[in-house]
């Protein structure tokens, strides 16, 4: 059965059945699943000021509007199982298709260097084509953790701007958030309440973009 989590053991993923957390103003409510968070959310007794409850998800930071009746958020969250469970026996299937050993689709094409590249790549451990496969596996990771840190800092600052846009040392956070300085962040983030503070800051956090990231 699904458990609402505590804050610090809710590790963030990019998913078909994503994980979502719910704020009334700045004080956490759930986070989990979408049918726990939502049980949760209907379940609150709202004080006479309390502000309304939003809801993010938490692989992109982006708000959601769901319907809290009865039957409706269990409806969604099950359409989303089995989408997940739809895309888990396609994979299965094409890995069937793949045993034994992989082609390695090697394209032989020609490419035009200067004499010291040659010289340079003709030098290394398996000649020059390992090597330039090497090269080219290398500028992959490090476009991909780039791509992963941009998408930590664009759902952090959406749920900042929802949730601290007002308060102190926003503007300061902003600009530490986007020069990928965690722990500037960390400072300017400070006195925030700590609901808001530790979300933000696992958000931010390039490692729990693939689910494995805690904080």
């Amino acid at each position: 059965p699904d458990k609402i989590q505590p804050m610090n053991s809710t590790a963030i993923s990019i998913q078909s059945n994503p994980t979502y957390t719910a704020f009334t103003g700045t004080r956490r409510i759930a986070s989990g699943t979408l049918r726990v968070v939502a049980a949760a959310m209907r379940a609150m007794q709202p004080q006479q000021h309390d502000p309304a409850p939003l809801l993010f998800r938490d692989d992109t930071g982006e708000q959601v509007d769901i319907d809290l009746r009865d039957g409706v958020v269990e409806a969604s969250a099950e359409h989303q199982s089995e989408i997940a469970e739809a895309k888990e026996i396609l994979a299965e299937k094409a890995g069937t298709k793949s045993r034994g050993r992989p082609k390695l689709g090697v394209i032989p094409r020609e490419v035009t260097l200067l004499p010291e590249h040659w010289d340079w790549l003709s030098a290394q451990p398996g000649g020059a084509s390992v090597a330039l496969r090497k090269l080219v596996h290398e500028a992959r990771k490090a476009g991909a953790e780039r791509e992963q840190q941009r998408r930590a800092q664009e759902r952090a600052y959406r749920v900042m701007s929802a949730l601290a846009g007002n308060f102190s040392g926003f503007e300061e956070a902003s600009r530490a958030l986007f020069a990928g300085n965690l722990d500037r962040l960390a400072e300017e983030a400070q006195t925030w309440p700590p609901d808001v503070r530790e979300y933000v800051l696992r958000l931010a956090d390039p490692a729990n973009s693939a689910g494995t990231g805690e904080r």
